[in-house]
């Protein structure tokens, strides 16, 4: 038998062998074989990555920011020459379906370009001074050293998230992808090697989040930390960042409400829904999490519903192309889910379809329907993480927008609804970062993808993405 590929680290422009004893095990989550083995890095690790930043960072800032974006273009060039490659490292790590591998990769490549675009848009400002001969000027300033913490659901896309605003607003980054899902992110460090791009200016340090996460977050020499996952995590870096007063943003849990009102497109609903919930196997943290349904059509929703979740294929994405569905991500996750729905069980909630683990290899749950649920039941407020679909009943608007803001979370939501004054009042009413109308909940590279609540501080894409990674000098200049 073959032994693992074991991966080495890329710090300083350097694919750098480990020198430790301690490795990390990857698996394939649909099949349980392994397949590398990554170090379990330390906190010299993340500082010899960070300290190579930080030199990094001042010649880099120093190019013109067109020139910058000549490198970023290069990287999505060389992502599009390897994106077969890619995709199939990623489903091969992350249980993720070919279909949607495919499209994070081709969407990584083109986020890239995008932020590459802003090199001549982003802007400082001039100001009205109230004294004569004086000029108010705003600079808009990289903030030097970046730092980005990634979850394992979309693993290769939130390198890009992190990265790109970073390096075309002039700052120096070092990235830990999640443990569970590294290979891709060894694949993009050795794009960055092979179209040359200044040493110290991208660095990926391999380990566990309690070790390098907590250096990433904790050095001082970091002005930013970005991660992506728990509300658990987040509050650690929060508390790691806080002694040096390090900028956090942070993108945690959802529980996403649909709304759908008596005058919805009931086939419309029924395909948005469920394919906002079994995307990457319920793994997404603005998935649809909750529907409330009202009264009027509910019957009927909810028929077509199980009907629909009930046609959910899922597998082995390693060898079908026809699923819209791989397995979780790991034992863990598997043991979540099981243990959300037993609980909801016990609380009076009734499955009609799904509810029990596949046995056999890999952590397979199946498409999963609960009903005579209750707002109070944990199902409705706590992040299921997995293809589980809670429904509720509600008769007014009004009760339905208290019941989807009773939540710690206000990441996204979305409403079904033919009445353009319906929308409005939802839309004002909802308490959550994005509300989608009508349609699957998935971001445009465009748009401000942040959080409400625990959801999250900050925010990612689009000119307000953008501006995260910026600070400002005011110069006021006396003639």
């Amino acid at each position: 038998m073959t032994a693992p590929v074991q991966h080495p680290m890329y710090i300083d422009g350097q694919f750098v062998t480990w020198q430790g004893d301690a490795w990390i095990d990857v698996t394939n989550p649909a099949t349980e074989e392994l397949l590398s083995r990554i170090p379990d890095g330390t906190a010299e690790d993340a500082r010899k990555a960070i300290d190579a930043a930080d030199k990094a960072q001042p010649a880099w800032e120093a190019l013109p920011a067109i020139e910058r974006a000549g490198w970023l273009r290069k990287i999505a060039a060389g992502i599009r020459a390897r994106a077969s490659e890619i995709s199939a490292l990623i489903v091969a790590e992350g249980g993720k379906i070919q279909q949607l591998a495919e499209v994070e990769v081709n969407f990584t490549a083109d986020y890239i370009d995008y932020m590459s675009e802003w090199a001549r848009r982003y802007e400082g400002e001039i100001l009205q001074s109230d004294r004569p001969g004086e000029n108010i000027f705003v600079f808009k300033r990289p903030l030097g050293v970046t730092t980005g913490i990634l979850p394992w659901n979309f693993p290769f896309f939130l390198i890009a998230r992190k990265l790109a605003p970073a390096l075309i607003t002039g700052n120096t980054i070092v990235i830990k992808p999640s443990e569970f899902t590294p290979n891709n992110a060894i694949a993009f460090a050795q794009i960055v090697h092979e179209v040359g791009l200044p040493k110290g200016v991208f660095n990926l340090v391999l380990g566990r989040g309690e070790t390098v996460g907590q250096e990433l977050a904790a050095n001082p020499k970091v002005a930013m930390v970005s991660m992506t996952g728990s509300v658990a995590a987040g509050e650690k870096i929060m508390a790691a960042a806080a002694k040096n007063i390090t900028k956090v943003c942070l993108e945690l849990g959802g529980k996403a409400p649909a709304i759908v009102l008596d005058d919805a497109d009931l086939e419309l609903a029924v395909k948005a829904i469920v394919d906002s919930r079994v995307i990457n196997t319920g793994q997404v943290c603005n998935c649809a999490e909750r529907v409330y349904v009202q009264k009027g059509i509910y019957d009927r929703f909810v028929n077509r519903l199980g009907e629909a979740m009930k046609a959910v294929k899922f597998g082995n994405p390693g060898q079908r192309n026809d699923i819209a569905m791989g397995p979780l991500i790991n034992a863990a996750a598997l043991e979540r889910v099981e243990a959300k729905v037993a609980r909801a069980v016990s609380e009076g909630a009734r499955v009609v379809l799904g509810g029990k683990a596949v046995e056999g290899k890999g952590y397979f749950y199946p498409p999963t329907l609960l009903l005579d649920v209750r707002q109070e039941m944990s199902v409705m407020h706590e992040e299921t993480f997995g293809p589980v679909l809670p429904v509720v009943a509600f008769e007014t608007l009004d009760e339905a927008l208290a019941m989807a803001n009773d939540s710690d979370y206000g990441l996204t939501s979305s409403v079904y609804t033919q009445n353009l004054n319906t929308a409005m009042k939802a839309i004002k009413g909802l308490k959550f970062g994005e509300t989608y109308i009508n349609r699957e909940n998935f971001e445009a590279m465009q748009g401000f993808h942040a959080g409400w609540r625990k959801s999250g501080i900050g925010g990612a894409d689009g000119r307000h993405g953008l501006e995260e990674y910026l600070q400002t000098q005011m110069v006021y200049l006396q003639a």
